[in-house]
């Protein structure tokens, strides 16, 4: 049908996987975009084939419901060249008993020999069709204008600044769909024992305890030589850029299969990019516990994990829903520790303070001097050390000061980053 390339034509970027072989679109895709300085929400939703009776393909007409009773205007996409088929059909008698707007598209109408085959689709009994070319970008400003007037009242925005972004990180079949959807408390991901299932990132907005968040379902994220297939490197393509966008990256560990290299190299990769982070080990509720059994799991993750011993843990269970307000309340926290600032003066005392109790490193008689700091940014926090010799602040010492500005200030939950920077 080409949905997928009309929902990327809409956005003005491939959000949505397109490839040459149908179903690819599994999970509610959102994007926003604007026409005539009117922003708008566009879902892209997974082909409706209601003859197919395989798990997938019922979360995939399920989540179509969804987006169904969630849009405000419905673009009934249609191939030109297949003409009207017996899915078309069912969906058109679907649609009439909606009572929304719903605009007839046909699609992949790629030159003028193919306008009087628009013609058939008035036979679906959903008013005037209107024409279009996804690839070629025909007809689409037209196609913006009808739908923008089925628009509703413009609401007033949300402060985007009071926004928590969040990026739910794992390898496939962690739990990491079935965790968005108890966190947010909707069905937007589809949830199965299939890994790999979530091939697009699909944001969820919701509020809990005054604090709003979005919270982006990636595709789960196999070792290289393992992702054969296009559109899985799309997907993880895609996975990375929802970690480059968020505030906080929720890496998910299963119970049950402990820390693995891959888990390693996901984790690294949101350590990498400044982002604040928790480590969320879910499965909970399937380990065997006795009053140790926690206790001695922290300490196999701090081992493992020790590039990141500033991330908080969490044991949860997406299943049974336990400590989950636990786990909102642990991200709130790590955003906001992740932009904190702190007053140059302030940073200076605890700079002379730590230079007192362990003097900088020097070598062949040359002795690093530290003169004064100041922070240059937050998300993540990022200090200026003003030094003599930048070569001689070795990594030891910078992990010292390090610990002694977590110490004063906190910044738990993010990676605090230096820039070394010679006086004069």
């Amino acid at each position: 049908m080409g949905k997928s390339a009309l929902f990327n034509r809409i956005v003005g970027a491939r959000l949505a996987i397109v490839e040459g072989e149908p179903g690819v679109t599994r999970d509610r895709l959102y994007a926003e975009s604007q026409w005539l300085n009117r922003p708008f929400t566009i879902i892209d939703t997974g082909g409706i084939d209601f003859d197919d009776t395989d798990d997938i393909a019922v979360h995939v007409r399920r989540q179509a419901e969804i987006a169904i009773d969630e849009a405000d205007v419905i673009l009934f996409v249609v191939d030109a060249r297949e003409g009207i088929t017996a899915v078309d059909e069912e969906i058109a008698n679907l649609l009439r008993r909606t009572n929304k707007p719903v605009i007839l598209v046909v699609n992949k109408v790629d030159h003028g020999e193919l306008d009087t085959a628009v013609f058939e689709f008035y036979q679906l009994g959903l008013g005037e069709p209107i024409g279009v070319a996804a690839e070629h970008n025909r007809n689409i400003g037209d196609l913006l204008d009808l739908m923008c007037s089925h628009f509703p009242p413009v609401d007033v925005e949300e402060d985007d600044e009071n926004v928590i972004r969040v990026a739910v990180i794992g390898r496939p079949n962690v739990g990491k769909s079935s965790l968005v959807n108890a966190l947010s408390g909707t069905e937007r991901s589809i949830v199965t024992d299939i890994p790999g299932t979530t091939r697009d990132a699909v944001d969820t907005s919701f509020e809990w305890d005054g604090q709003l968040f979005v919270i982006v379902d990636t595709a789960g994220m196999r070792r290289r030589k393992r992702i054969t297939w296009n559109i899985e490197r799309y997907s993880v393509l895609r996975a990375l850029r929802a970690v480059d966008r968020c505030d906080v990256a929720l890496a998910v560990i299963d119970a049950v299969d402990g820390v693995t290299e891959q888990d390693k190299k996901i984790i690294g990769y949101a350590h990498e990019q400044g982002k604040a982070l928790v480590l969320v080990v879910n499965k909970w509720d399937l380990v065997k516990k006795d009053s140790k059994t926690m206790g001695l799991y922290e300490e196999d993750i701090r081992r493992e994990l020790s590039f990141v011993s500033y991330a908080p843990i969490v044991f949860v269970s997406a299943l049974t829903k336990q400590r989950l307000p636990e786990l909102l309340d642990v991200t709130r926290y790590v955003a906001n520790q992740h932009s904190l600032r702190i007053t140059t003066g302030r940073l200076n005392e605890v700079l002379q303070e730590a230079i007192h109790l362990n003097q900088p490193p020097s070598d062949k008689g040359k002795s690093l001097k530290i003169f004064y700091m100041n922070q240059l940014g937050v998300k993540p926090p990022v200090f200026a050390l003003f030094v003599n010799e930048p070569e001689l602040l070795h990594f030891s010492y910078r992990r010292y000061l390090e610990n002694r500005l977590r110490e004063a200030f906190g910044f738990h939950g993010t990676p605090i980053w230096f820039k070394v920077r010679k006086r004069g």
